[in-house]
Order: C-alpha cells, then sequence, then structure tokens
C-alpha cells in the first residue's frame, strides 16, 4: 500500500509538471493556459490552503481537491499538447530530479488566509459578514 502511495504521489507531481509544460504551449487555450496556471501554483506552493496540521481536513486538499484540480484541468486542453508536455515534463523530471517551489502560489495562498481572517475579524466585530 505504501508503494502505491509513492507511486500515485510521483505521478501527480508528473502530472503538476505536465501542466506547467501546458501552460507555455502555443496551442493550450487561454482559459486552459489560466486554469493550469493556477493549479501549478497551488500544487507546488510551499503553503497549503488547508492546513496539514488540521486533522483530516489537512490532506484533503492534496488527496482530493489538487488531484481532480489536475485532472478538470487535464480536460481543457487538447491531446496532442497533453503527449507533447508529458514528454517534456518525463524528460525534465529524470534530467534535474528538483524539488519544484511556487512563490506565487505562497503569495496566493497567503492572501486567501489574510482575506478570511479579515472577513472573520469583520464578521466578529460587528456580527454581519459584509
Amino acid at each position: 500500500m505504501w508503494q502505491k502511495l509513492l507511486q500515485w504521489a510521483k505521478r501527480l507531481k508528473r502530472e503538476a509538471v505536465t501542466l506547467w509544460f501546458c501552460t507555455q504551449h502555443p496551442q493550450t487555450p487561454w482559459h486552459a493556459k489560466a486554469m493550469a496556471f493556477l493549479m501549478v501554483a497551488y500544487a507546488f506552493s510551499p503553503i497549503d490552503l488547508i492546513p496539514d496540521f488540521i486533522p483530516i481536513l489537512g490532506y484533503v486538499d492534496e488527496a482530493i481537491l489538487l488531484p481532480i484540480g489536475i485532472w478538470l484541468t487535464l480536460k481543457l486542453i487538447p491531446q496532442p499538447v497533453i503527449t507533447a508536455a508529458r514528454a517534456q515534463a518525463e524528460q525534465w523530471l529524470t534530467e534535474k530530479n528538483p524539488k519544484p517551489r511556487s512563490w506565487l502560489g505562497a503569495a496566493i495562498m497567503i492572501a486567501i488566509w489574510i482575506a478570511f481572517l479579515w472577513w472573520a475579524w469583520r464578521w466578529y466585530q460587528s456580527g454581519t459578514p459584509f
């Protein structure tokens, strides 16, 4: 079971890198590029939308939300683009074997958390959310 989990994680990482290459491909539609960019930024962000220290919910984004988001984004991209991007991703991962990070994704997550905390504080102070 542990081996299957590791294989799944590697596949997920490869698909995220594939989406990164899809964002650079000229035949990727603009809406798919935007969605792919957001998914890549989130996938490689060192900060999660739901922190991992929260029991059960902390892993929902990695286990459910991220794979579904990647799958849906891949559905928006033409198959020849995906095939070319997967080949590029495989080569890139094989040659460099990096640990990708997205600081833009981290900034987006921080902005979401700040907005949520501001909303919660405002709701607490006034008794109404808006």
